[in-house]
């Protein structure tokens, strides 16, 4: 298993107790950090919090002094969500609450089907089940999602 890169945990440390305390609805980590979490070789340069929409609302009054009001994600195209970037010291923290993924013609929600607990920096994170990584990220079929997929299979 790979080690998880000190900024992270620091994140994890700082973040993932006021998402348990918090969000009212199911949470979850997703993209690069979540394949971390899960052991994979993954350079991590944000920390990915799919929640429900109002969660996201939430999260913007909670961190409001933090939130990037001039950062636009890419991939637009492609996804949509109730969007906010917060920043904080270790790295950045993005929220896409109600996210979906624009398939062949139609948005579709995106879902995770199973969730594990991950222990780190003392708390328990929720992620993606191995299978179910996989599966979102060849959904999302960008270059960098199916490299991830592949680093993930080795696991």
């Amino acid at each position: 298993m790979t080690p998880i890169s000190p900024s992270l945990r620091d994140v994890i440390e700082v973040c993932v107790p006021q998402l348990h305390q918090h969000c009212c609805d199911p949470w979850v980590i997703i993209g690069s950090a979540a394949a971390a979490l899960a052991g994979a070789d993954v350079t991590v340069a944000d920390l990915d919090v799919m929640s429900s929409v109002d969660d996201a609302e939430r999260l913007k009054t909670l961190w409001k002094s933090r939130l990037n009001t001039t950062y636009k994600p890419a991939g637009t195209a492609l996804f949509r969500s109730h969007f906010a970037r917060f920043d904080f010291p270790a790295m950045p923290v993005e929220v896409m609450g109600g996210l979906e993924l624009y398939d062949a013609s139609a948005w579709q929600p995106v879902q995770v089907d199973e969730i594990v607990h991950i222990a780190c920096a003392g708390v328990q994170v929720p992620i993606p089940a191995l299978s179910e990584q996989i599966r979102i990220l060849e959904c999302f079929a960008r270059p960098k999602d199916l490299l991830r997929t592949e680093l993930l299979r080795a696991l």
